[in-house]
């Protein structure tokens, strides 16, 4: 299953949070990571989702399939 199959949510962080952007992905439960730009939070969470994943996998739990097809526009 592919990391990139999962909406990603990219917000900021406020200042006396250490600033910078926190990447949440809805579908898998506590999967976050953060970054300095919202290109590198996205990047970042990439690494989140597939141990997400092979935790879950590991301790024998369900992995949620995406809830939405994303498109792309070219």
């Amino acid at each position: 299953m592919s990391s990139l199959l999962y909406s990603v949510l990219v917000s900021p962080l406020a200042p006396e949070d250490g600033g910078g952007f926190v990447a949440t992905v809805p579908d898998l439960p506590g999967c976050i990571s953060d970054g300095e730009t919202p290109q590198e939070a996205l990047f970042n969470v990439q690494d989140a989702i597939e141990s997400w994943i092979e935790a879950a996998e590991d301790l024998g739990r369900d992995v949620p399939k995406p809830s939405r097809q994303l498109a792309y526009a070219k």
